[in-house]
C-alpha cells in the first residue's frame, strides 16, 4: 500500500496505482509512505526519485553509517520499530529517504500504528510540516511517544507481576518465564530508543535541517534519554523480581527438604528397633515374654513391648525437634 501526502491542503490518497504515481511531480509531493509495496510500486518510486530503496537486510544493519547517511541529493535513515505482540514482540526496520527538494519517503513491510497519528499531527502544526524535513521530525515525535506508551505498558505489567509474586503462596516456573519475557521486551524497547537517539544525534549535527528545528530535535533527544533511564529502572526491577522469585523458590524447596529430613530422622529410631527385633537370632529374651490372662488368653508381651518402644522413641524424637523449634 502506498499513501501519499500532498503539499496542497495536506490531501491524502490511499492505494495509489503505479500509473497515478508516475504522473505526480516531486513538487506536488510531501510524504510517500510505503507499506509492503509491490515490486511494480517500488520500481515506480525508485524511477521517479532516481534512487534505490534499501533491502530489509540493509535496513537492519547496526553500523552508524547504515543508520544515518547523507549525500548531496538525499538523506537516508534506518531505524527499528518496536511491535508489542502480547507476550512476545517484533522489531520492524523502517527506512527514511529525504530528497533534496524536501520530499520524504518511508518504507516498511508492516503497518505501523504510530504513523497513523502523523497526519493529525501535521494538520495541527502545518507550519512545522511544510517540507519532508518537518514531517520526518513529526514522525520521530510520534515514534518517541509510541515508545513512551510501550514503556508505560511494560511498567504496568511489571507492577502487576510484582503484586502476583508478593501475594502468591505458590511460585512456579510460569512466573520465571514471564519475568524472562518482560526482560526480553524491556531490552528490545531500550534498543529501539537507543536507535532513535543515535539517529536524532546525527540529525542534530546535520546542516540540512532548518535551524528552526533545532529545538524540536534537542527536546526529542532529552525525551529519548529519559525513556532510556526509565527503561534501566524497569530492567533493574525485573532483575530484583527474578532474584526475589528465585529466593522464594529456594525457601519452598528448603522447607520441603527440611520436612523430608525431619521425617527421616523421626522414623530412624523405630526403624532401628524394628531392625533389631527382626534379627533371626536363636536367643532373644523378648520372644519368650508372654502374659497369661485369667481367661487363659496368652498375650505376646515382647511384641507389645517392641511396638510401645517404637512409639515412645518416635514421640520423644518429635518432641525434641519441636523443643528445638526445627518444626
Amino acid at each position: 500500500m502506498v499513501t501519499v501526502y500532498f503539499k496542497d491542503g495536506m490531501r491524502v490518497e490511499h492505494d495509489l496505482t503505479p500509473e497515478r504515481l508516475a504522473k505526480l511531480t516531486l513538487t506536488e509531493l510531501l510524504w510517500i509512505d510505503m507499506t509492503a509495496p509491490s515490486s511494480e510500486e517500488k520500481n515506480v518510486i525508485e524511477h521517479q526519485l532516481e534512487t534505490k530503496l534499501l533491502t530489509r537486510q540493509q535496513a537492519e544493519e547496526i553500523e552508524t553509517t547504515s543508520k544515518y547517511s547523507e549525500n548531496i541529493n538525499e538523506i537516508i535513515v534506518n531505524t527499528n520499530y518496536y511491535l508489542d505482540k502480547g507476550k512476545t514482540y517484533e522489531t520492524e526496520p523502517v527506512s527514511f529517504i529525504i530528497t533534496k527538494p524536501g520530499l520524504l519517503v518511508t518504507y516498511h513491510q508492516t503497518r505501523l500504528s504510530a504513523l497513523d497519528d502523523v497526519g493529525r499531527r501535521m494538520n495541527l502544526r502545518p507550519e512545522e510540516n511544510k517540507t519532508g524535513y518537518g514531517v520526518f521530525l513529526t514522525i520521530f515525535e510520534a515514534l518517541i511517544d509510541y515508545d513512551a506508551d510501550m514503556e508505560e505498558l511494560l511498567t504496568r505489567e511489571i507492577t502487576r507481576l510484582s503484586k502476583v509474586i508478593t501475594s502468591s503462596s505458590n511460585i512456579d516456573k510460569a512466573i520465571l518465564h514471564r519475568i524472562n519475557e518482560l526482560q526480553e521486551k524491556s531490552t528490545a524497547l531500550r534498543e529501539d530508543v537507543y536507535d532513535l537517539e543515535r539517529v536524532l544525534n546525527s540529525v542534530n549535527r546535520s546542516h540540512r535541517f532548518p535551524d528552526i528545528s533545532e529545538g524540536r530535535i534537542l527536546l526529542m533527544i532529552k525525551d529519548a534519554e529519559s525513556l532510556i533511564n526509565h527503561g534501566d529502572i524497569s530492567f533493574a526491577r525485573l532483575d530484583y523480581l527474578q532474584d526475589t522469585t528465585m529466593g522464594l523458590i529456594n525457601i519452598e524447596q528448603n522447607e520441603i527438604v527440611k520436612i523430608l529430613s525431619v521425617a527421616a530422622v523421626i522414623f530412624m529410631p523405630p526403624t532401628l528397633i524394628a531392625s533389631i527385633y527382626g534379627m533371626n537370632f536363636k536367643v532373644m529374651p523378648e520372644l519368650d515374654w508372654v502374659w497369661t490372662m485369667e481367661n487363659g488368653w496368652v498375650v505376646p508381651a515382647g511384641y507389645i513391648f517392641a511396638i510401645f518402644l517404637m512409639v515412645l522413641v518416635t514421640f520423644l524424637t518429635y518432641w525434641f525437634f519441636r523443643y528445638k523449634k526445627w518444626l
